[in-house]
């Protein structure tokens, strides 16, 4: 168990990163902090320069990996960090120096007990791409394929369970100080981060994710997750399939090749509303440097790391949000916050519905270009406070890669419009989805299930009212109505009964002898 004295001066260590930065200046200032945070921050910045122009993203590159992870967390959250901290820390490039290829070597040769060569007839000592928690290099196996080895860094591993134990610490106490902080869950996103990198540091998860996405998208054309190979996976190495490809950020470059932008950014988007909405299980991690185009024009995903599930209630939720602002039904989608017990039942449906329609009118009737799935997010969590609406963990991830997605799509091409590309999608899913059909599917499956587990049931019942025995029934017993003593006549009655008994003890006793 790691002591109180090891959490505080780790804290006060990148605290003191974060002052250098000018990080920390928004949370002293802020009127809703603890005092006992804004102490702690002023210790941390006892001294330092703190430059004019804080630098979020630059801090949490130079406090590590784990660190790294975390700001780009909280670049989901301006609720949480602010507006200017939620827009900087979108900065956060997961990019590290190599490590040296002694070490890669000598972790693929422990990871699968045999030497490299065994394995692989070609690998490139030089990595195609470095991150915090892993770099990838291209590798030929030994039957031919051209193959992307991912190798985990030594060490990375031991130091992110030593940091998100601190962070859980700071969480805990932080939230215990309650009021507005305590609202916003600070443990349940600490919660959430530690899953994502878990699933992050076991790489054989992240291949179980990219096989189980591939199988989701299996019908949805242009879209395509790279082959994994079991063989030459394990916990700290994962192989799959290399991709050529042009990628999605050098627009020039798909320009060229004669791609169709519009085409492309659409496909993009309907990829993810199908992974999102249709499947539950998502891509959370859909920057322009985890998607390449081929030169058949797939769209082909890579990086599993972080993956998002929202189970079906909440997606059917989902649905009907979105397609409720897209349509300016601002009343159904205050129905279904109160609903989804999003928002606390005390407060007013209709007074959410305005609130709701001052988020949404002013993007009605805009040009496409100024149209902004993270705007739209952003108005919705400026009134998150004014209804004590608190944080929902489980679409953390979701919000996060919508402004991904819608960036990578706006790349592509500037003038798509969001709401009316999504538009058909959400409503053609939500018409399957919650037709009279689906609903006769749904009652005959939920019956068909209820049968199912009458058998059970049965036997439950008969466990607890089990069949008489051989002994015959007891004949009837007269009812005899009791005398109802109270006061000092219970007393009474105890000594008397009590007189009784001792009489007759007595007399058995002198009987006997």
């Amino acid at each position: 168990m790691t002591s109180h004295i090891t959490h505080i001066w780790r804290l006060l260590k990148w605290g003191r990163i974060l002052a250098r930065h000018g990080a920390l200046r928004g949370i002293e200032r802020d009127p809703l902090t603890p005092a006992p945070v804004r102490r702690l921050v002023r210790i941390a910045r006892l001294g330092a320069r703190v430059p004019r122009q804080p630098r979020y993203a630059d801090a949490f590159q130079a406090i590590g990996p784990a660190a790294i992870k975390l700001g780009q967390t909280l670049a989901t959250r301006p609720d949480l960090v602010g507006e200017e901290a939620a827009n900087d820390l979108l900065r956060l490039q997961d990019a590290l120096p190599p490590v040296p290829f002694d070490t890669i070597r000598a972790q693929i040769e422990q990871s699968f007990g045999r030497p490299i060569e065994a394995l692989y007839s070609r690998f490139d000592e030089a990595p195609v791409g470095a991150a915090s928690i892993a770099q990838v290099h291209r590798a030929l196996t030994t039957d031919g394929r051209d193959v992307a080895v991912k190798v985990i860094r030594p060490g990375v591993i031991d130091q992110f369970n030593r940091d998100i134990q601190t962070y859980e610490w700071a969480a805990a106490h932080i939230e215990q100080l309650g009021g507005e902080v305590a609202r916003l869950r600070p443990r349940l996103v600490i919660a959430n981060l530690k899953r994502w990198t878990a699933r992050e540091l076991d790489l054989r998860r992240e291949a179980a994710s990219a096989s189980e996405l591939a199988e989701a998208m299996e019908a949805m054309p242009g879209y395509r997750i790279p082959a994994i190979d079991w063989d030459r996976t394990s916990g700290k190495v994962m192989t799959m399939e290399w991709i050529d490809g042009i990628k999605i950020a050098d627009r020039a470059a798909l320009v060229a090749a004669g791609h169709d932008m519009k085409d492309l950014a659409a496909r993009l988007v309907n990829a993810f509303l199908r992974q999102a909405i249709a499947e539950g299980f998502f891509h959370a991690d859909m920057h322009q440097g985890n998607l390449f185009v081929t030169a058949s024009g797939e769209i082909v995903a890579i990086d599993f790391g972080i993956m998002g599930r929202i189970d079906r209630r909440a997606r059917m939720w989902l649905a009907e949000i979105l397609y409720g602002l897209i349509t300016g039904n601002y009343k159904r989608v205050a129905e279904i916050h109160f609903e989804a017990q999003y928002v606390p039942a005390h407060h007013n449906v209709a007074e959410f519905a305005t609130a709701l329609r001052a988020v949404g009118e002013p993007m009605r009737g805009k040009a496409a270009s100024e149209l902004s799935v993270g705007g739209m997010l952003d108005g919705l969590f400026a009134i998150t406070r004014d209804f004590d609406m608190q944080t929902q963990p489980h679409l953390l991830l979701l919000q996060k890669t919508m402004v991904m997605v819608e960036g990578v799509a706006h790349s592509l091409d500037p003038d798509i419009n969001m709401w009316e590309t999504s538009g058909p999608y959400v409503k053609g899913w939500l018409r399957d989805e919650l037709g009279p059909e689906a609903k006769a599917a749904d009652t005959l499956i939920e019956n068909w299930r209820t049968l199912q587990r009458l058998p059970g049931l049965i036997r439950r019942i008969e466990d607890a009212f089990p069949e008489k025995g051989g002994a015959p029934p007891p004949p009837p017993l007269a009812e005899v109505k009791l005398i109802r003593v109270g006061g000092g006549w219970r007393y009474a009655l105890v000594a008397v009964v009590a007189a009784v008994a001792g009489v007759g003890a007595t007399l058995l006793l002198s009987s006997s002898l």
